[in-house]
């Protein structure tokens, strides 16, 4: 299929991509009941919320290390493999979209624009979760952090899954809660909006990351005029974009 930049009906992007966990999902507690359980085998008192919720967008290891801050870098890494494991149990059973987050969905799907995932989550667990939430058949492409020799921030996801769906890269935006998601879209040539209401550690300085856009909350995308794309804008970014 060839690369294409129409615009969606509407003044949409002809492509949005998504971050998963943190910027469509608040996967939080699903991860929160994996780390409780770990400690609950160790004998260990449950943390609460609000101690691991800013470390979900950095990944299991990170998670592994605040559930566990005794224990060396070494040790946290050995855990990698039992977190995984145990949250493939607990997926989909706690968390769920962000308030605002279908209705941006069915906005997009109605304007003619298409939607994907790009996260560093493993493929098969964003699988996984996709009938949970029955985005199966709606979501034109998902690339996980193992889909590919690289991951975010490296570009190459984010170029991979435009190209799956048929778009040029300037023609996406992409939309995520970490600065590792601004970093690829900047690198890749892609517009980018900053998900403010996702997981942020305190020190996080969003405006730091130099995304196109920041975003309160789902429900600010609906407004067209609200996304960094424009024609002119993807035209340009053809020009200069690394290959797919």
């Amino acid at each position: 299929m060839g690369a294409r930049a129409v615009a969606g009906r509407g003044g949409y992007p002809p492509g949005v991509l998504f971050d998963l966990d943190g910027t469509l999902l608040d996967s939080a507690p699903d991860m929160l009941a994996t780390v409780n359980r770990m400690r609950a085998a160790r004998g260990i008192a449950p943390m609460p919320l609000a101690a691991l919720r800013p470390r979900v967008s950095r990944g299991a290891r990170a998670m592994a290390a605040a559930a566990f801050p005794d224990l060396a870098e070494a040790d946290v890494a050995g855990l990698v493999p039992e977190f995984l494991e145990v949250y493939r149990e607990e997926l989909g059973r706690h968390g769920a979209p962000f308030a605002g987050v279908e209705e941006l969905l069915a906005a997009l799907e109605a304007a003619g624009s298409v939607w994907g995932i790009v996260t560093n989550k493993p493929e098969h667990l964003a699988r996984e979760i996709l009938p949970q939430l029955g985005w199966e058949g709606r979501c034109a492409v998902l690339v996980g952090g193992d889909t590919l020799p690289e991951r975010k921030p490296h570009p190459l996801p984010l170029l991979h899954a435009a190209r799956e769906a048929g778009l040029a890269a300037g023609s996406c935006v992409y939309v995520g809660d970490d600065e590792r998601d601004i970093a690829a879209a900047r690198a890749a040539g892609m517009p980018s909006v900053v998900a403010l209401w996702g997981y942020r550690l305190h020190d996080d300085d969003p405006v730091a990351w130099l995304g196109d856009v920041m975003v309160e909350a789902p429900q600010d995308l609906l407004v067209p005029g609200r996304w960094p794309w424009s024609e002119d804008r993807a035209s340009r970014a053809a020009a200069t974009a690394p290959p797919a």
